[in-house]
C-alpha cells in the first residue's frame, strides 16, 4: 500500500512543529510535505534583538530542511485548495504552478498584521512581523539620527529623533525598551544634537494589558525610568508623512510610526469556503474542521476551543501555535494507528518579556519575577524553545555584553518592500477536480 501523505500549509510555530512531531511519530511510514513561502522557521520573539543589532538575522531563522530531516519542502505559496479533490496548488518559487495530493491536511497559515481605519496608517506605518521589517526598522533608526547631525531646522531633527510606536503589547514593548536603549547609544557615537525620544501608546488603560498586572507595572517602570512616554488610552487618529495626530489632540512630529497593534488570522481562510470564528477557521476539540474530516486547522488561523475558558478560542500565541502543532500530529498518527487522538489540552507556563539588557519581567509557573531573574528565566526559555541556532545565539548575547555595537546601514531592504498591509494574495477553493498526482 502507498505510504499515506500529510501536506502541511505554512512552516510557522504551528506547522513547524506539526510536521516535526508527526516525523518523529510517523518513522518513515508517512510521507510529510511542508509548503512554505521560505526556507526557515522565523523565531519571532527574539526579532526585536535583530532590529537593534544585538543578534543577526540568521541566528532567529532556523532552516527547514536541518531541522526537518524527513520532511519534504515545497517552496512556495499556496494560492488553492481543494478540498472535494483532495489537493493543495501552489505557485513555486519561480513563480511556476504546481500541485500536491493530500491524505490528510494541516492548515497552518498563521497571522499578518492587525490594520485599523486610521487615515495615513496604511502609507505611513511600517509593521513588525518579519526580518525584513526589522532590517529596515534597523536601517531606518541609524539614518534619521544620522540625518539628525547636520539638519539645520530644529523642528526636523526635532521630528526625525522621536519614535513612535503603537500598541503597548508583548511586540510594542519590547520594541519601545530595546529602541530606547539602540538610539541613546547611537545618539553619543554619532554626537546627535538632542536626545532622541520614544512614545509608546496604547488603547489599553497599562502596558502588556493581556499579561499579569505585575508584569505590566514593572515593564512600564522600566520604560518610563528609560525616558519613554507612556501615553495609555490613547492612539492614532491620523499618520502623515512628517506627524502623527493622536486621538487626545496632540500632533506629534516625526519620522518613525512602528505599528505593533497586534495580529489578526491570514484573511485568506475566508475565502476557503469554512466556517470561521472572528476570522479564524472553526475546528473541534481534536483540532479537525468539521465536515472535512481530512483536513486540521492550527495555529493563528484556527479557532481552538480553550477548555480553560469554555466558549473561546484559545489566544493567538506562538506557546498554543506549538501545543497546536503537537496535538494535530498526535491525532493524525493515531488516525494510522500510532496512539489514541486526544482533545486539545494545555497548561499557562507563563510569558517573558525581554526589556532589553539586564531589565525583563517574566512569570514562570504563575511566579512573577523581575531584573536579573527574569532575565535569566527570559534567555533560558527562549534558548529551550528554540529549535536550532542556539549555539549562535549565545555567541551573538556575549559579544553584545563585551563589544560595543556598530550601527551601519546596509540598505538591503527599502520602505516600500516593507508595505504595512502585508496579507497573502486571496486563497480560492478550486470546483471538484480528478484526483492527480505531482
Amino acid at each position: 500500500m502507498a505510504r499515506p501523505r500529510v501536506v502541511i500549509v505554512g512552516g510557522g510555530f504551528a506547522g513547524f512543529h506539526a510536521a516535526h512531531k508527526l516525523t518523529r511519530l510517523a518513522r518513515g511510514r508517512a510521507d510529510i510535505t511542508l509548503i512554505n513561502p521560505t526556507d526557515y522557521l522565523l523565531y519571532v520573539p527574539l526579532l526585536p534583538e535583530v532590529a537593534v543589532g544585538v543578534l543577526e538575522p540568521r541566528q532567529i531563522a532556523v532552516s527547514l530542511t536541518s531541522a526537518l530531516p524527513g520532511v519534504k519542502l515545497a517552496l512556495g505559496e499556496a494560492n488553492a485548495l481543494d478540498l472535494e479533490a483532495n489537493e493543495v496548488h501552489y505557485t513555486d518559487a519561480e513563480g511556476g504552478s504546481r500541485h500536491i495530493p493530500y491524505d490528510r491536511l494541516v492548515i497552518a497559515l498563521g497571522s499578518v498584521n492587525k490594520l485599523l481605519p486610521i487615515p495615513g496608517v496604511a502609507d505611513h506605518a511600517h509593521g513588525f512581523r518579519g526580518v525584513p521589517e526589522a532590517l529596515f526598522l534597523h536601517d531606518h533608526i541609524v539614518r534619521q539620527l544620522e540625518m539628525a547631525q547636520n539638519e539645520p531646522d530644529p523642528g526636523e531633527c526635532l521630528a526625525r529623533c522621536t519614535f513612535v510606536v503603537v500598541g503597548a503589547g508583548y511586540t510594542g514593548t519590547e520594541v519601545a525598551a530595546h529602541g530606547v536603549q539602540f538610539t541613546d547609544l547611537l545618539a553619543k557615537q554619532k554626537k546627535t544634537p538632542i536626545k532622541p525620544t520614544w512614545i509608546l501608546l496604547d488603547l489599553a488603560d497599562r502596558v502588556l494589558p493581556e499579561l499579569d498586572p505585575r508584569m505590566s507595572k514593572e515593564a512600564d517602570r522600566v520604560l518610563r525610568e528609560r525616558g519613554v512616554e507612556v501615553l495609555m488610552g490613547t492612539s492614532v487618529q491620523e499618520a502623515l508623512f512628517d506627524g502623527v495626530r493622536l486621538t487626545d489632540g496632540r500632533y506629534i512630529p516625526t519620522r518613525s510610526l512602528v505599528w505593533c497593534v497586534g495580529v489578526r488570522p491570514d484573511p485568506v481562510v475566508d475565502n476557503l469556503g469554512l466556517p470561521t470564528d472572528r476570522g479564524r477557521i472553526v475546528v473541534d476539540e481534536y483540532l479537525r474542521v468539521p465536515g472535512h474530516p481530512r483536513v486540521y486547522a492550527i495555529g493563528d488561523a484556527a479557532a481552538v476551543p480553550d477548555p480553560e475558558n469554555p466558549g473561546r478560542p484559545t489566544p493567538m500565541t506562538a506557546q498554543h501555535a506549538v501545543r497546536h502543532g503537537k496535538q494535530a500530529a498526535h491525532n493524525i498518527a493515531a488516525e494510522y494507528g500510532t496512539g489514541k487522538a486526544k482533545p486539545y489540552r494545555h497548561k499557562d507556563l507563563g510569558f517573558v518579556v525581554d526589556l532589553g539588557g539586564l531589565a525583563a519581567t517574566a512569570n514562570p509557573f504563575g511566579v512573577v519575577l523581575a531584573g536579573l531573574p527574569a532575565m535569566v528565566a527570559t534567555r533560558g526559555y527562549h534558548l529551550l524553545s528554540l529549535p536550532g541556532n542556539r549555539i549562535r545565539v549565545v555567541g551573538d548575547w556575549l559579544l553584545h555584553a563585551f563589544l560595543p555595537r556598530h550601527a551601519v546601514q546596509l540598505g538591503l531592504i527599502r520602505g516600500p518592500e516593507v508595505p504595512l498591509d502585508n496579507a497573502a494574495p486571496e486563497l480560492p477553493v478550486r470546483p471538484p477536480a480528478p484526483a492527480r498526482s505531482s
